[in-house]
Formats: C-alpha cells, structure tokens, sequence
C-alpha cells in the first residue's frame, strides 16, 4: 500500500517558512488593530462623557451701548456670546464680568451680567428682560445670548465712560463653576476670558430715548478665549 504523505509534508521547507511567516504577520496586524480600536474607543469614551467641562467664550463683531440717565454713571453694554462646552461633562457658567477701558480712561470701569435680550427703553421701563442666571451647558453643547452688562455700583468711575467717537478696550470674564474632583482641580486652567477693541463711529445721545448705539470691532472679525491675546 502507498504511504501517505500530509500536503505540509510535500511542501519545500522554504514554503513552509514562507507560510508561517505570514500568519505571524497576520496576527500581529490583527493585534495591533485590535489594540488601535480599543484606544480609539476609550478616546472617545473619555472625550464624550468622562472629560472635564472646558467653556469657551465667542463674541462677535459688534456690541451695543446705552446710557440713558443723566446724572448717574449708569451704562449699559449689550454684548452678544457664544459659549461652547468643549468637555464630555456639563459645566456651569455662574456669572460674568466686563471691563471697559480707553486711553483717557485707562483704569478700567467694571460691568456685571444682569439681563438677556435687546435693550429698548420701553423693554427697560416695562422689566421686561429675563434675568441673568447661571448657564449649564451639557457635554459638547453651547448656548448663545445677548448678555445685558450694567455698571457695578456707583463707585465704578468715570461717570460716563462711553461719550464720544473712539476706540475701547473690553475684557470679558467668566465666573465657572468649580469641580470638586482632585483630578479636575489638578488640571484646571485660568476662568475663560477674552479681550477685544470695539470702536464708537458717532455719538448721539438722542439714540438712548429708544435704543443703542452700536460699537464695532476694530479687526472686523468675531474673537474667541481660545485667542493667545485673550489670556
């Protein structure tokens, strides 16, 4: 009877070597994708749900400015924000300050968030605007508002700040929410601020019986805090 003989057998010695080399191969590919997979989804798992709330503040071009009681230092500056919650947990934007400056002026004169909405008289004598709150902003969620920043207290000099034709300085400042976690305090960054110049084209006081007059950024375009200048 004819002996048989396992096909590895009647293989050459180089083709078995050949063939071995390649499964080698192909499981360490397979390893390697499978190991790739599994960071790519604890990334996205920590990046999604389990990253540390970050807040970014966006204000566009142009903002608004009112001062419509004589003998006081009331002033009013509507600034339009954007915030987006750039962690995978939600995070709280508790309060805002804005100063504003010039070169007469330099010390600057301090602002806090008191109302959303467009600023009228008739809004103002009515009450009529939502009071500020505090803003939770859920994982990669974001919110805008048109943010109504009122003068802080009487102390606040000058009287009018805002009273002819120029270039001011802004800086707005949020007030976040602390985590208590250690590992969040470790890793915690300075509140999110951004600076910007906006320029008054004309003045008109009589603006102020029904409205604002506007204020335009002098570079033409919306700024972030993610800007190296607004930090």
């Amino acid at each position: 009877m004819a002996q048989r003989h396992s096909p590895l057998h009647e293989q050459d010695p180089s083709h078995v070597a050949i063939d071995v080399a390649r499964h080698e191969r192909g499981g360490r590919t397979t390893a390697v994708v499978s190991a790739l997979a599994l960071l790519f989804s604890g990334y996205s798992l920590w990046d999604s749900s389990l990253k540390a709330p970050s807040i970014k503040v966006f204000v566009p071009p142009v903002i608004q400015y009112s001062s419509p009681y004589n003998n006081s230092n009331f002033e009013m500056i509507a600034v339009p924000v954007t915030l987006i919650n750039d962690g995978g947990r939600t995070g709280t934007v508790l309060s805002m300050t804005l100063e504003a400056s010039s070169a007469k002026h330099p010390t600057p004169k301090r602002f806090y968030a008191a109302d959303f909405g467009r600023w009228t008289m008739e809004k103002t004598r009515a009450s009529a605007y939502e009071p500020f709150a505090p803003i939770s902003l859920a994982g990669k969620a974001s919110r805008t508002e048109t943010v109504l920043f009122y003068t802080d207290g009487p102390d606040q000099k000058p009287e009018q700040l805002i009273t002819e034709p120029g270039k001011y300085s802004f800086k707005l400042t949020l007030d976040e929410a602390q985590s208590s976690d250690v590992l969040d305090k470790l890793m915690t960054s300075a509140p999110a601020s951004v600076a910007f110049e906006s320029e008054l084209r004309y003045f008109d006081a009589r603006a102020f019986n029904t409205g604002t007059l506007p204020l335009y950024s002098t570079s033409g375009k919306s700024v972030s805090s993610d800007a190296p200048s607004a930090k």
